[in-house]
C-alpha cells in the first residue's frame, strides 16, 4: 500500500500557486522535496495535514482521505515542522508526560532512548535549547508514537554535520521497519541524496521532476567539451547548456547522446540547479 498519494493537488495565494502537484510515496520508502524557500514545501506538508483549504486535488494518507477522521490518522503521523511548535516553558520530561495522554501508541521508554541518543538535557527548558536541540526534540517525539508515515519539514535544519548523519540513519532504520515511509523536505540537498529513495523537484509551485533518485543519477550528467562538440550533441539530450569563448558545458540525458560521448556524474543539488534555470 502507498503511504502518501496526492492527486492534482492545488492552493492558490495572491502571489503563488501550488499548481496540480502530483506524487506517490511507497510504503518502505523515502522521498525528498526538493526546492528553494517558497517552492511551495511547507505548503504542501500544511494541505497534507489539512492545516489549510485546497483548492483542487485529493489526498490519501495510508489509504483513506485526509480529511477523514483525520485525528485518528494523524496517531498514525510523526510530523516535524521548520518551527517545532513545543510549548517554551516545557522540558523534556513534560513532553513526554503530555505525548504519553495525546498518543495512544506512546513508548515511554523509546522516548527515553531518543532522548540520550540526541543528548538532550531531561530538565531544561524548551526556550533555552539551541535551534538543533529543538529539532531533535520535535524528532524524539515524532518518532516514538510508532507512527506509519513522518512528515518533516527542513528536519536537519540547525544540525551539525555529525547529528545530521546520526538523524539520517535513524530515518533510514524507521522507513527500514514494515511499510513505515519518510517525506521529508529540505533545501539541505546532500542530506536528501544520502536518505531518499524517491526525489521531487519542487519550483515555484510545480513539480519540475519526480523519480527514483537512482534512476536521475544514472540518467543525467555533464559534458565539458568545446562548442563545437557541443553542437554535435543531440538537441533532445540536452536540458541545459552554458558556452564561452573558450569552454562549453552541458546537463544532459545519458541515454539520448551519442555512444562514446563522455558523461561525468552529476550531484543531486547540481541537477536541481541546473534544471531550475532552465526553468526561468
Amino acid at each position: 500500500m502507498n503511504a502518501l498519494e496526492i492527486k492534482d493537488l492545488t492552493k492558490h495565494y495572491p502571489d503563488f500557486s501550488l499548481d496540480r502537484l502530483s506524487l506517490t510515496l511507497p510504503g518502505g520508502c523515502v522521498l525528498g522535496l526538493i526546492g528553494e524557500n517558497g517552492a511551495g514545501k511547507t505548503t504542501t506538508l500544511r494541505l497534507i495535514l489539512d492545516m489549510l483549504h485546497r483548492d483542487g486535488g485529493s489526498i490519501t494518507i495510508l489509504g483513506k482521505d485526509n480529511r477523514e477522521n483525520l485525528p485518528l490518522t494523524k496517531q498514525d503521523i510523526g510530523v516535524v515542522f521548520d518551527e517545532v511548535g513545543i510549548p517554551g516553558c516545557l522540558n523534556a520530561l513534560q513532553v513526554g508526560k503530555i505525548m504519553a495522554l495525546t498518543y495512544k501508541n506512546w513508548d515511554s521508554r523509546g522516548y527515553q532512548d531518543f532522548l540520550k541518543r540526541f543528548s538532550l538535557p531531561e530538565k531544561k527548558r524548551f526556550q533555552d535549547y539551541s535551534r538543533g536541540m529543538k529539532m531533535k526534540l520535535g524528532l524524539a517525539v515524532a518518532l516514538s508514537h510508532k507512527a506509519r508515515l513522518l512528515l518533516l519539514d527542513e528536519a536537519t535544519s540547525g544540525l551539525d554535520p555529525v547529528a545530521r548523519d546520526q538523524v539520517v540513519d535513524i530515518l533510514l532504520d524507521f522507513a527500514r521497519q514494515g511499510d513505515n515511509a519518510v517525506l521529508i523536505s529540505s533545501h539541505i540537498v546532500s542530506d536528501l541524496e544520502k536518505l531518499c529513495d524517491y526525489v521531487a523537484f519542487l519550483h515555484k509551485g510545480k513539480i519540475m521532476l519526480y523519480e527514483e533518485k537512482d534512476f536521475l543519477l544514472g540518467e543525467y550528467g555533464m559534458v565539458h567539451c568545446t562548442k563545437e562538440q557541443l553542437d554535435a550533441i543531440p538537441r533532445e539530450a540536452i536540458l541545459h547548456k552554458k558556452v564561452t569563448p573558450y569552454s562549453a558545458e552541458a546537463l544532459v540525458k545519458r541515454s539520448a547522446v551519442q555512444s562514446g560521448t563522455q558523461v561525468s556524474p552529476i550531484s543531486m543539488e547540481d541537477l536541481f540547479i541546473y534544471m531550475s534555470k532552465e526553468a526561468e
